[in-house]
């Protein structure tokens, strides 16, 4: 049980890092979500960019590894994307994929926050 709080005390420590204005980090458990909002795909990767380098400078201190392969990228708007190319963003030196749907605490998202996928399924 104290492993537990420990592992949940560091994770939590990402929660107090400075984030960009449009960056929202959320932790539940061991997984973390980044929510960044940008005007175009080359902020975006920006923005997430800079910021996961944060997060892994404050993790490799507290002895968290990410783990790139369980890791994914999804672009959500509900409105008409202007550039069709894929956001390249990176941890621990891998690209990680984009994704147009994905699994998380048990709801299907997708790019379109439309959750059809999610009533399908359920």
């Amino acid at each position: 049980m104290h492993r537990a709080r420990s592992l949940e005390h560091k994770y939590k420590s990402l929660l107090n890092l400075s984030y960009a204005n449009h960056t929202k980090a959320v932790v539940f458990a061991d997984d973390l979500v980044i929510m960044i909002k940008a005007e175009s795909i080359r902020e975006a990767e920006n923005i997430a960019n800079v910021e996961l380098n944060k997060i892994l400078a404050l993790a490799k201190e507290n002895k968290i590894r990410f783990n790139e392969y369980k890791s994914k990228v999804i672009p959500m708007t509900r409105r008409r994307r202007k550039e069709q190319k894929d956001l390249e963003i990176y941890l621990n030196n891998k690209l990680i994929p984009q994704v147009h749907s994905l699994k998380y605490l048990g709801i299907i998202l997708d790019s379109k926050l439309t959750f059809r996928e999610h009533k399908l399924r359920g």
